[in-house]
């Protein structure tokens, strides 16, 4: 039978693991922070932005938050970014994507300080996680890593392909399932638009990572019998429901659920894991910052 990963509940240990040591880092006199800076006007993002204030108070982090009109100048979220770089309490910063078309995203991801940026996305943690050095591994990554490990996935030697190349999932995805790590040491495909012949590579993989953005782009028909597939997206379709949309994945659940050995829903899947990796970067992050030692493996 096909084995459901169930993302919920192994968050929940994560989380359960993160308030521990948020715990003994505020016996030692630290008290962790996390600044969310929003500015959108998108419910989605407001939304997500609510769910980690949540999150943190779950755990007992400390939780900040600074809105910025969507219209404002760029130089306001500049600011705003400098600003709680210099906080000591803040010891996380994470800006909410995406930013409105006048502000130049690149910029915004440089301008956090490395040590702060918990999200994983500043050029220098990008360099030290191909390096192998990570300071921070960015959150949907590292919670499919902490999936695979939960559920004991073999992946050493394992054929992998990842249906994605996006700076967020795709490419640290890759990155990381080919180091040297008891989550790693597969061969890693890395399929996007200009892939020819996409379902001949997803035919021989026994690990499949869809973070592709394309609802249900991935059917049962394409998928090697017994293969391990991780569904990263989250797509809104209209559905016949109250709300009049339903949230699907990258991959047709229904259909690659008979064929698939384990898989990921959607919700519930990889999305909690996302979070709760961010609490996980903000723990590590106000450990490194008071050279307090973290125990969070």
């Amino acid at each position: 039978m096909t084995e459901i990963i169930d993302g919920e509940s192994v968050a929940a240990d994560v989380r359960g693991a993160v308030a521990d040591e948020v715990s003994r880092l505020s016996d030692a006199g630290v008290e962790p922070g996390l600044a969310t800076v929003l500015m959108s006007d998108d419910p989605a993002s407001e939304t997500y932005v609510s769910m980690k204030q949540r999150d943190c108070e779950e755990v007992g982090i400390e939780s900040f938050h600074v809105e910025i009109d969507a219209d404002a100048p760029a130089a306001e979220l500049y600011e705003t970014i400098d600003d709680l770089n210099e906080r000591d309490d803040v010891h996380g910063v994470l800006v909410q994507l995406p930013l409105p078309d006048h502000v130049d995203k690149r910029t915004v991801l440089r301008r956090v300080a490395p040590e702060k940026d918990v999200d994983g996305f500043h050029p220098e943690n990008v360099g030290r996680l191909v390096a192998g050095d990570a300071r921070f591994k960015p959150c949907t990554p590292h919670g499919v890593q902490k999936l695979l490990d939960a559920y004991d996935v073999e992946t050493e030697g394992a054929d992998a392909v990842v249906v994605g190349r996006s700076d967020i999932v795709g490419k640290p995805m890759a990155n990381l399932l080919i180091q040297k790590s008891p989550t790693g040491n597969a061969t890693t495909t890395v399929c996007h638009s200009r892939t020819e012949d996409l379902e001949a590579k997803l035919a021989g993989a026994d690990l499949v990572v869809a973070a592709a953005g394309l609802p249900e782009f991935v059917d049962g028909s394409m998928l090697k019998a017994g293969a391990t597939v991780l569904d990263v997206g989250i797509n809104r379709v209209d559905a016949d429901t109250e709300k009049g949309y339903e949230l699907v994945g990258d991959v047709d659940y229904e259909s690659a659920k008979d064929v698939a050995g384990a898989i990921t829903p959607v919700p519930g899947g990889v999305g909690p894991m996302t979070r709760a990796m961010l609490l996980y970067n903000t723990v590590k992050a106000a450990g490194l910052q008071r050279d307090v030692e973290v125990d969070l493996e």
